[in-house]
């Protein structure tokens, strides 16, 4: 029998402690869970996913309202607890989301590594044509098919104060 973490979920909100715990063990130091704080305290993120395992919380991410394109939703953070990482669950969880994203047509930005983020399904091909004030070169796209997108991103203004 095969043991690991549950399936994802939505953050519950008693998980909040161990979320901000994870993201300062995971990025070591505290900008990641002021700017979830953040966008939690501006009423922007639209929702909130947990990896658990034994009652703990292994894995995370947000996703957030962009200020424009309106309906656009921003990728940030992700986090996996530093004993789980590079045992693909991260990948199952950016997968799958990648996957509601399509299926939805939600699109969905992501800002990062491309090796990464591209095995789980964002383009980096269908971000070309957009406008940010972060890299292009690591800025990667779900849910939007046809011809990439011309738009440019406006992220909400705590992306600028972490």
């Amino acid at each position: 029998m095969a043991f690991g973490p549950d399936f994802a979920r939505e953050m519950k909100a008693d998980e909040d402690a161990q979320v901000t715990a994870l993201l300062d063990l995971a990025f070591g130091g505290p900008a990641e869970s002021r700017l979830v704080q953040a966008l939690r305290k501006s009423r922007v993120i639209a929702g909130e996913t947990v990896l658990p395992y034994q009652g703990q919380i292994i894995g995370y991410f947000a996703l957030s309202y962009m200020v424009k394109p309106k309906g656009w939703l921003c990728l940030a953070p992700v986090a996996i607890h530093p004993d789980w990482q590079g045992k693909h669950h991260g990948q199952r969880m950016m997968g799958l989301l990648s996957e509601w994203a399509r299926i939805s047509q939600t699109p969905v930005v992501v800002l990062g590594d491309p090796t990464f983020y591209t095995r789980c399904g964002f383009s980096l091909a269908m971000a070309a044509n957009l406008t940010s004030p972060y890299p292009i070169d690591h800025t990667m796209l779900a849910g939007v098919a046809g011809k990439p997108p011309r738009e440019a991103l406006v992220y909400h203004p705590a992306f600028g104060e972490s």
